[in-house]
């Protein structure tokens, strides 16, 4: 008897990449085209800089009850129109999907967010951005049990390490892109950290973002490297329909300076 999964590899070997890869290879000619990405923040406020939000939920909880409103919200704070003005600044015809999850003092809970990254899930999207994180240990194996059922559904999970040394929820996951701020100003910079956990470096600091009521502000922070780095995944993908996670971390690492 053969051990399971043995079959799998009497399949004719299929090379997906070729190499070199170069930028140009990546993402040469592309634009985001039919590539959905879920901001799960605080939520996309009209603006020039974001364009049109192809879907919308709205997750609370309440009395320990998950609820659901889907449709047009507003951005509570501010800090998801800032990445998703980003990542359509470098993929212009991706579709957006805004996924609230925080409040107005930029904080939530456990239970949002995975309703968050759920709900993304089941709405099929290709990359999901995490421009937050949770040091909560019991929300860990949800999490990472949500991580890997995107992982293995060719989903892409970008998120932002903590601003501060410490644990980071879910971005300490080997399934998920890792993503802390470098300086720069140029939108197709991404940097490759040899020492894990933290993998890619994109620009953070200092950068011009969009804000709600049609302006922008100055800012800095992990979450808007990971942003960047969400709309390149976006680029990529839209070039290279059903890339891996793994081939997609491949590609970013042999463009990484």
């Amino acid at each position: 008897m053969r051990p399971a999964w043995s079959w799998q590899f009497d399949k004719p070997a299929v090379r997906d990449v070729t190499l070199p890869i170069t930028r140009e290879w990546a993402w040469g000619g592309s634009s985001g085209d039919d590539v959905k990405v879920a901001v799960i923040d605080s939520g996309i406020s009209a603006h020039p800089a974001v364009g049109p939000v192809a879907g919308s939920v709205a997750i609370s909880v309440a009395h320990g009850r998950v609820q659901l409103d889907e449709g047009p919200h507003d951005d509570l704070f501010g800090h998801g129109t800032a990445c998703a003005g980003i990542i359509r600044r470098i993929a212009p015809s991706c579709e957006l999907y805004s996924v609230r999850v925080l409040g107005a003092t930029l904080s939530g809970t456990g239970a949002a967010l995975l309703a968050g990254v759920r709900w993304a899930l089941d709405a099929g999207v290709d990359v999901v951005n995490l421009s937050l994180s949770t040091k909560r240990r019991e929300h860990f194996a949800a999490l990472h049990e949500l991580a890997d059922h995107a992982y293995f559904g060719n989903t892409v999970i970008v998120a932002a390490v903590n601003n501060t040394p410490a644990i980071s929820y879910p971005a300490e996951f080997s399934s998920v892109l890792s993503v802390a701020a470098c300086a720069g100003d140029d939108p197709f910079l991404v940097r490759y950290n040899p020492s894990p956990p933290v993998e890619f470096g994109a620009p953070g600091i200092g950068i011009k973002v969009a804000w709600p009521g049609g302006g922008t502000v100055t800012a800095t922070g992990n979450s808007f490297a990971a942003a960047h780095v969400s709309g390149l995944a976006a680029l990529i993908l839209g070039k290279h329909p059903g890339l891996t996670p793994f081939q997609l971390k491949t590609i970013l690492h042999a463009v990484a300076c």
